[in-house]
């Protein structure tokens, strides 16, 4: 195994799983109730990838509690219907694992629709460390849950890449001092995610194997 990359972490939605059907459906009912008539789709685009609390507290600080349980609960009863797979995911991380690499999911979501999701997608026997929003104090960009998960693993930052569809993934990442790796699916784009200059852009994830083999023979020569 490359003495250099040992520890991968993965945001969930839109990167290991395609939950973004669900995640703009769960806004849009939400909104619509609320706010009915102020938003559309290409509104709620933006929404994907910050808390829900930063989220709805930008539209109605007075009832955000209440629209993130309206929000959780369609969420919720919608979640296996609307979430599919990304085709190779599946393959990558199990080839990941086996080859003895340290695995971890790092969300903004809340631990029992992180669980479905993966349970959902087969994914859950591949991560031993999964850090939640319910885990900490601060979500991503702060390095907080980041951090969390490279103390769990054993892993410093140096050693691990943070893969993710969203620039808090890639400013998590920057601001914790992991490599970081955006995907090419992400629903704000590519160049959006490039922007923000992730170290490598995956047009797929196996995309990741490659960059392991090719940061292992420089480490080699080095």
């Amino acid at each position: 195994m490359n003495s250099n990359i040992t520890t991968l972490l993965f945001d969930l939605d839109g990167t290991l799983i395609n939950t973004i059907e669900l995640i703009i459906d769960s806004f849009t009912k939400t909104l619509d109730h609320y706010c009915p008539g102020q938003f559309k789709r290409e509104d709620i685009i933006p929404f994907i990838g910050p808390t829900l609390v930063d989220t709805f507290s930008s539209i109605d600080p007075e009832r955000i509690d209440e629209m993130i349980a309206f929000y959780r609960e369609h969420n919720w009863k919608n979640h296996d219907l609307l979430v599919t797979q990304y085709d190779g995911v599946f393959e990558t991380i199990q080839t990941l694992k086996q080859s003895g690499y340290k695995l971890a999911v790092v969300t903004t979501k809340k631990r029992d629709v992180v669980e479905k999701g993966l349970r959902l997608s087969k994914l859950d026997q591949f991560f031993e460390v999964v850090v939640t929003l319910d885990d900490v104090e601060k979500a991503k960009p702060n390095p907080e849950p980041l951090v969390k998960a490279l103390n769990q693993l054993g892993s410093v930052p140096e050693e691990a890449i943070m893969v993710g569809d969203s620039y808090h993934d890639i400013l998590g990442g920057k601001n914790t001092g992991t490599r970081t790796a955006g995907v090419a699916w992400s629903i704000r784009g590519r160049e959006f995610l490039e922007s923000y200059h992730p170290d490598y852009m995956l047009e797929r994830m196996a995309d990741l194997l490659n960059i392991i083999e090719i940061e292992k023979h420089t480490e080699v020569r080095k």
